[in-house]
């Protein structure tokens, strides 16, 4: 299975991994599953970071390189196809950018979205695994 983590999800494997259900655990194991994690999520914790909202023992290059390479993920550039597809999702979404580029990710990529977002846990276009179970 191909599964997008939302930004939150990438962090919480990092930093509080209690904070995932145990289902998602198991799935962010398997190694039959391939983990992908878009640059949306690295400008969200970018941002996260330079407004003092989280704070890391080590530089945001190194920290996401050690995120990368412990969940074994594959990183998704925002290229012209998903940057077009995130203002053109069907059924209508909310105006948050980064929340549309990762939907618009999955849906370019086949991939379910692992998040905790109420919101994109309702969107019907995209396959979803709610992170909290």
């Amino acid at each position: 299975m191909k599964l997008l983590l939302d930004t939150h999800v990438v962090i919480w494997s990092q930093e509080v991994p209690a904070n995932l259900g145990r289902k998602t655990r198991r799935l962010l194991v398997d190694p039959a599953n391939e983990l992908l994690i878009s640059a949306a999520s690295t400008i969200e914790i970018a941002r996260l970071v330079a407004n003092g909202q989280i704070v890391m023992k080590v530089g945001l290059d190194i920290w996401l390189q050690r995120a990368i390479v412990t969940l074994q993920a594959r990183g998704v550039v925002i290229d012209h196809r998903i940057a077009e597809e995130a203002y053109s999702l069907p059924g209508g979404f909310h105006k948050d950018p980064a929340d549309r580029l990762l939907l618009a990710t999955a849906r370019i990529e086949g991939a379910a979205l692992v998040a905790a977002d109420d919101v994109i846990l309702r969107y019907p276009h995209v396959q979803v695994v709610d992170a909290r179970k």
